[in-house]
């Protein structure tokens, strides 16, 4: 019997068909997101440079005094909070959203299932803020909703990376005057808002982002604590 020759396979060409590297270079050229670009070594150590910083402030900022601090402040909610209190918190710009964070946290949960807590963010309403700043002055956007919502045994926290916000320093004035216990979340050496409030966390470092990554810590160390007790 004769055996049937196998016959050879067509030879594929190749020229001119991309391979899938290119091919991925390709469309991703064709959606406008332009050729793929290579990691700079600058970039990198930019990037380790952030995080180290920020670890290196998170250990100076975990110094006996600073964590006793934390602590007072947990205690202070917890108390407002058994006696029907409420936190209303207070901050510009990342602080503002770092305020909207701690309402959230305790409105909300942080890790367990409990009761919600009554917050309110000072910075959330924004009608609230225009109608205040254009009739009054900006420096008055927190002090008036003082006036308006806060009642003896309430708790108000104000956040300040620079430690000399206006607006967070009348707040807190309006705060005390009013019968409210009154904390101050600040970084650089405290300012005039640390030096105002009866219980002061502050953040010994003059870059705003990192006094920030550090307050968002804290922040969760308060709620960790809060939950705790309840």
């Amino acid at each position: 019997m004769s055996r049937e020759r196998k016959r050879p396979r067509p030879s594929i060409k190749t020229r001119g068909v991309p391979s899938e590297v290119e091919g991925r270079k390709r469309s991703g050229e064709e959606r406008g997101e332009g050729p793929p670009r290579l990691i700079k070594r600058n970039e990198l150590s930019l990037v380790v440079e952030i995080l180290r910083e920020t670890a290196k402030l998170h250990e100076q900022t975990a110094s006996q005094a600073a964590a006793a601090a934390v602590v007072a402040v947990a205690k202070a909610m917890q108390l407002s909070f058994s006696r029907g209190g409420q936190v209303l918190v207070f901050g510009n710009g990342g602080s503002a959203a770092d305020a909207q964070h701690l309402a959230a946290e305790l409105v909300g949960r942080f890790a367990r299932e409990r009761r919600a807590l009554p917050a309110v963010a000072l910075s959330a309403d924004t009608s609230v803020l225009t109608s205040v700043a254009n009739d009054y002055s900006y420096d008055k956007v927190f002090a008036r909703q003082i006036e308006a919502l806060g009642r003896r045994g309430d708790l108000a926290i104000g956040i300040s990376t620079s430690g000399q916000s206006p607006n967070v320093l009348a707040a807190i004035q309006t705060a005390k005057a009013r019968g409210l216990r009154t904390v101050a979340f600040t970084g650089n050496d405290g300012g005039a808002v640390g030096k105002a409030a009866e219980l002061h966390v502050n953040v010994p470092h003059a870059v705003t982002a990192r006094v920030q990554e550090v307050h968002r810590t804290l922040i969760h160390a308060v709620c960790e604590l809060v939950e705790r007790e309840l």
